[in-house]
């Protein structure tokens, strides 16, 4: 049994992660769906493995000397894995990250000790702000530095034929059948690609790209196309990375931030799994496969990369994934928002034109509300507040006997029931003091500004 004896350091605990099935996210296949925990390293993500690996080979080589840097271009998972090791050897370390990354990470790699050098994610390839060439130059010019290099460093994709494929044919007891991973540098696909198609190469191995990344179509095409930005961290890429082997990719599939983010979401809900958007990413075309396939005897793999609490600030927050477009808000109708009204009326209070000015003051203080409308006819005609009618009466007290037809200002604007609630919140922010709400040809409610200040100061 594992991790029986005490363990010499944290490093220890790298690789030999949970294989977990997948059960309702899966639900309506027959084809068992697994996932690959690797965000049960204790870094918490697969990066780890090519994090030691890279070091324990910079240091057997000599680039690598104590009281050295370690440099890297990184979406901030193989960072966490070198300042982890870094931590334990007494390395300094120096990383760049795209500005699109999510706030944690950059945070976990300062907890770590590293300094983190943020660069513009909206830069080409051969631009020197791009991550990639910064760190390049960094390690130029930092006197004992290492340039991890893990975009073209082979030790990246050998970590990974000699621990994550073995692991995985072990646990599988030889029985996976398509392996399903994404591409940053291409390291974890590749090394465990090789490996599961040298023990049985019918074993299919399917590459996931981000959209916007440029490594499916040049899979397809052998042609690198131009990329566009996209939100997944840490998958996909803008070049074609020297660590991806594509002699062990059969087919690519493309998936949207969305559907990624949407499934990492699930993930969390439905199994219990709290991973990032590049293992719904992953996820999402495994299960698209898998439902493909429906096949009883078949056995998918799916890599699930990284832990979630470091994307609490993008796919876990709801305002993030509402103002990218990759969540809508739950639709609800002027019927709603009248239904969840703090004070609820009988019936719809309203006056006729020839109603006295002190019969409709009265209404409106007995029953504590603000405005009312004048009907005739079963249509909305004009209206007054307690505001106008007072300010009227404090000018002439002769008018408490006047008809409000001589004070009225203009009709309510009227919803259906079933109206969309933002239509009523557009009115009411743009200058109507009420709006009426129509059911089944009646006017039947009234929502008011005051309703919407105080269901908005209740919204969670």
């Amino acid at each position: 049994m594992r991790n029986v004896d005490p363990c010499d350091s944290v490093l220890a605990l790298v690789g030999w992660t949970p294989l977990i099935r997948l059960n309702r996210v899966a639900a309506g296949t027959r084809t068992p769906v697994y996932g690959k925990a690797e965000f049960m390293n204790p870094g918490g993500s697969v990066k780890d493995r090519i994090g030691v690996a890279i070091i324990d080979a910079a240091e057997s080589r000599g680039l690598l000397r104590p009281g050295g840097t370690v440099v890297e271009g990184t979406s901030g998972n193989t960072g966490l894995a070198l300042a982890m090791v870094a931590a334990i050897r007494g390395y300094r370390c120096i990383f760049t990250m795209p500005d699109k990354m999510s706030r944690e990470k950059v945070k976990l790699l300062r907890a770590f000790g590293a300094e983190v050098v943020i660069t513009p994610t909206a830069v080409a390839p051969d631009h020197p702000d791009h991550y990639v060439n910064r760190a390049q130059t960094i390690a130029d010019e930092t006197p004992g530095a290492f340039l991890a290099n893990q975009f073209y460093n082979l030790d990246n994709p050998d970590a990974h034929y000699r621990t994550t494929g073995p692991e995985i044919w072990e646990q599988t007891g030889g029985a996976v059948t398509h392996f399903v991973a994404g591409a940053g540098t291409g390291g974890t696909i590749s090394g465990t690609g090789r490996y599961l198609k040298e023990r049985n190469p019918a074993v299919r191995v399917i590459g996931v790209d981000p959209d916007g990344s440029v490594i499916s179509g040049f899979h397809r095409t052998g042609e690198v196309g131009e990329s566009k930005p996209y939100q997944v961290e840490g998958l996909g890429n803008d070049r074609i990375p020297g660590t991806l082997d594509l002699e062990y990719v059969d087919e690519y599939r493309v998936v949207e931030d969305g559907d990624a983010f949407r499934m990492a979401r699930r993930l969390v809900a439905e199994e219990g799994l709290f991973v990032g958007g590049s293992t719904g990413l992953i996820v999402h075309a495994a299960l698209e496969e898998a439902g493909r396939m429906d096949d009883p005897e078949a056995c998918v793999v799916a890599v699930l990369c990284d832990w979630g609490e470091r994307y609490l600030t993008k796919q876990y927050d709801d305002e993030w994934m509402l103002n990218n477009g990759f969540l809508q808000r739950d639709r609800s109708t002027v019927a709603d928002m009248a239904a969840a009204k703090f004070e609820r009326l009988p019936r719809l209070l309203a006056a006729t034109p020839s109603t006295p000015i002190r019969v409709a003051i009265s209404t409106l203080s007995s029953h504590n509300i603000s405005q009312l409308p004048v009907v005739v006819d079963g249509e909305c005609v004009g209206s007054v507040s307690e505001r106008r009618l007072m300010s009227a009466v404090l000018s002439n007290r002769s008018l408490l006997e006047t008809d409000v037809e001589a004070v009225m200002g203009k009709p309510y604007p009227v919803l259906d029931e079933g109206a969309d609630a933002d239509a009523a919140t557009r009115l009411l922010t743009g200058g109507a003091q009420a709006v009426l709400i129509r059911a089944a040809g009646a006017l039947e409610g009234i929502l008011t500004r005051h309703d919407l200040v105080r269901s908005l100061a209740a919204a969670p």
